[in-house]
């Protein structure tokens, strides 16, 4: 058992009494942030260490409010408003608040890169870096208090420490993305009986953080299981520690962390740059390795990852799961199974369902760890978290959704058609769908007059985009006549623009991922419980092709498990991490030709993570670690032309700009800035470059 008590502090000797939370069943955590000892409140605090650490249930209560900071403003892919800013880049655009003025407009202001008025004014989001400290704190008390307990057998002691300390590094891995470099706290905690000149701590270099997080879960990945039961769906496994793992690396390795001389001037106290100034490709092939490390780990316990699928139905006439539309024929995929081919499978409901809640957690090999529990034991439906509240604000009116979070242009072109070639932007289709015309589009399961525009294009499209003239099942609504609604959003009508509403598409155009055919808030109807996809071995996948895209010449690097990696640029290797991906789309591999060209492989695999990754929080840090987010970021947003009414249909898909959000990126976007509360009690910690402080 630790000497001395612990408090929770932030980058700076934030007082433990104004971070602490408390344990579900109201236990007393310690606090308190004095320059003296007071020996009775020692005394005291030894003794409620020692009454929670010696009891099961006390110490899975202490470590359940562990769990509890990954909620709230932490949340990853959640509803805009409510929490997770950052699952909006430049794919998705949101309307709620748009007519309250400046202190209402959250996207606005978001958009133009207001992160501090944001922060400081508005009172949003600025929890993130409290919460992550709060869970530090509460994670390292109990690492070095568990061994005590007397009711917990050494395997469950182990486990529950292998739990705390992915909770904390992955609490650390939020504040490096959001804020850089950042403190690291005393792995014990930090004594209160010290002076605040002791325990005010500074940034710690970009490659610290990492390498910190990295250990962390090796160490981590020793302690927990490899599965985990029904009952701790939503606890992290040895798979989710390696995982994490290979994403920090990944993020020292990318441009915005590696060799990046624009990031000179974010210094320490001292003066000293935080993101590293000289280049090294050894990044890369040790983020590799680690991305291999799991792909190994992986394939030698049967497959205990991969990519979720929905086989193929046949002879099916339920509008809300439809008869399977198999891609255009291609002779090397069309006759082959998964993962070798398409024959098999439903590509459209492969990607659909695992977002959806029809694809429980236990079952979805895709997903390796998730804050939801979507677990349906004896009929019910327990979760911690999920995305049930994005859903809702897709839904349409029509449907009784809030009808406000939507699609760019931008993310609705990357589509590409069904044959996997690229929607042609310069020569857009035109006109509509119609029963005379069905068989020049026999590759989606389009009504009529709907725009050509979304005719023929790849099964993830259909499973992401709420395009004007969709179907929306609605199949919990208790009348027919509310189920298979078409929705168009056309000016005037009920989900098209409404000048004196907030409830309608900016762009013209909804996103449907996350959205389940019973999903329907009128007429009796329920929302059904959807996945928050944290960390997906997709992800993974795609990482490794990434890194092993950047090597030039071969390395030498140590795997987990003892042996030693010769990593390269490997095409064949490469090859290997993508198939899966573009099979259960329903799309070609790429060209040989691409394989052999960096550079366009380069591109092509963050394309795909625009498209796979759609509302996951995934591209708006993407963008920033390849330092594309001034280029991506900084264009206008364009959509549909949302004025025009029914009676001009074909002008209402004209590409327009969306002159109601304006778009911006300026280099201290790249980070978010610290509370000036938080500069002003640690005078060790600095400001991120472009962002005020408090004097």
């Amino acid at each position: 058992m630790n000497k001395k008590p612990q408090i929770t502090m932030t980058g700076s000797y934030i007082h433990a009494a104004a971070t602490c939370c408390a344990v579900l069943a109201g236990l007393l955590v310690m606090s308190g942030c004095t320059g003296y000892l007071d020996e009775e409140k020692y005394f005291r605090d030894l003794q409620t260490e020692k009454r929670i650490f010696s009891k099961k249930d006390y110490s899975e209560q202490w470590l359940a409010a562990c769990y509890n900071m990954l909620l709230g403003d932490n949340l990853e892919a959640e509803a805009h408003r409510v929490n997770s800013v950052t699952n909006f880049s430049d794919d998705m655009v949101f309307n709620e608040g748009l007519n309250e003025g400046r202190r209402g407009s959250l996207f606005r202001s978001w958009k133009l890169g207001e992160y501090q008025y944001i922060q400081e004014e508005m009172k949003y989001f600025w929890r993130s870096w409290q919460l992550s400290y709060a869970g530090i704190r509460q994670a390292s008390i109990l690492i070095h208090n568990i061994d005590i307990n007397e009711e917990l057998t050494p395997a469950e002691i182990t486990d529950m420490k292998g739990q705390a300390r992915f909770v904390r590094a992955y609490l650390y891995w939020l504040l490096l993305k959001k804020y850089g470099p950042c403190p690291i706290m005393p792995d014990e905690g930090a004594d209160y009986s010290l002076s605040y000149e002791e325990i005010s701590y500074p940034r710690m270099p970009y490659d610290s953080v990492a390498n910190y997080i990295a250990r962390e879960m090796e160490q981590a990945a020793r302690e927990l299981p490899m599965t985990r039961t029904v009952i701790g769906a939503g606890r992290p496994t040895r798979g989710a520690a390696l995982a994490l793992r290979a994403k920090v690396l990944i993020y020292a390795a990318s441009p915005l962390a590696n060799g990046n001389a624009e990031m000179a001037d974010f210094t320490d106290n001292n003066g000293r740059p935080l993101i590293s100034q000289t280049y090294d490709e050894r990044k890369w092939a040790r983020a590799a390795a680690a991305c291999r490390d799991l792909i190994d780990y992986s394939e030698q316990n049967g497959q205990l990852y991969q990519l979720h699928i929905a086989y193929k139905v046949e002879n099916s006439t339920d509008y809300a799961y439809p008869q399977t539309i198999e891609p255009p024929y291609h002779p090397e995929y069309s006759e082959k199974k998964f993962p070798d081919g398409w024959a098999d499978i439903d590509p459209f409901e492969s990607y659909r369902s695992e977002f959806n809640g029809d694809a429980l957690v236990t079952q979805c090999k895709d997903i390796i760890f998730s804050r939801v529990n979507n677990v349906r034991d004896n009929g019910s439906t327990a979760s911690i978290a999920n995305n049930t509240r994005l859903a809702s604000h897709q839904l349409p009116a029509s449907c009784g959704g809030w009808n406000c979070h939507g699609l760019t242009q931008k993310q609705v072109d990357a589509y590409a058609m069904a044959d996997g070639t690229p929607f042609d932007t310069e020569h857009r289709p035109t006109g509509f769908t119609t029963a005379a015309n069905a068989a020049s589009h026999p590759y989606d399961h389009l009504g009529n007059n709907v725009s050509m525009q979304y005719a023929n294009r790849e099964p993830r499209f259909y499973a992401s985009v709420g395009f004007s003239g969709d179907y929306w099942a609605c199949t919990s609504a208790n009348n027919q006549a509310n189920r298979n609604v078409q929705v168009f959003y056309y000016r005037g009508l009920m989900d098209g623009r409404q000048n004196a509403s907030e409830r309608w598409q900016l762009t013209g155009i909804s996103m449907k991922k996350y959205v389940n055919p019973a999903d329907c808030m009128v007429d009796g109807g329920t929302m059904h419980v959807e996945v928050e996809p944290t960390i997906r071995y997709a992800d993974i996948l795609l990482l490794y092709a990434e890194a092993l895209n950047e090597l030039t010449t071969s390395h030498q690097m140590p795997s987990l498990s003892g042996q030693t990696y010769t990593v390269s640029r490997d095409e064949t290797e490469m090859r290997r991490a993508i198939k899966p991906i573009r099979m259960r789309a329903g799309v070609p591999e790429y060209a040989p030709e691409v394989f052999a060209d960096r550079d366009l492989l380069r591109r092509a695999i963050k394309h795909e993570r625009q498209i796979e990754f759609l509302g996951e929080s995934q591209r708006y840090y993407d963008l920033r670690r390849w330092k594309d987010a001034p280029q991506e970021e900084g264009t206008p947003i364009y959509g549909c032309n949302v004025n025009m009414n029914s009676a001009h249909a074909a002008q209402f898909y004209v590409p327009t700009r969306i002159t109601d959000v304006q778009s911006n990126f300026s280099p201290r976007m790249y980070f978010w800035p610290v509370l000036k509360s938080e500069l002003r009690r640690n005078a060790n910690l600095t400001q991120a470059p472009g962002w005020e402080t408090y004097d």
